[in-house]
């Protein structure tokens, strides 16, 4: 890894190495917000049904 650093230092092409590390972090903020998401989904969706078991117990009550 040093030596892919220091052959792009000699090139002057810190410019797409600081854009590479850019793009690498917005698709890490993807992928973490994606996972919440996901799991808000999944609670969310539990929520549900344990309302519309709650309803269907009390319903002729």
């Amino acid at each position: 890894m040093p030596d892919i650093l220091n052959q792009l230092a000699e090139r002057g092409d810190l410019a797409h190495l600081a854009l590479f590390a850019l793009a690498m972090a917005g698709w890490g903020a993807f992928v973490m917000t994606f996972r919440e998401l996901i799991s808000a989904n999944r609670r969310f969706d539990a929520f549900v049904r344990e309302l519309a078991r709650f309803n269907s117990r009390f319903k002729g009550k």
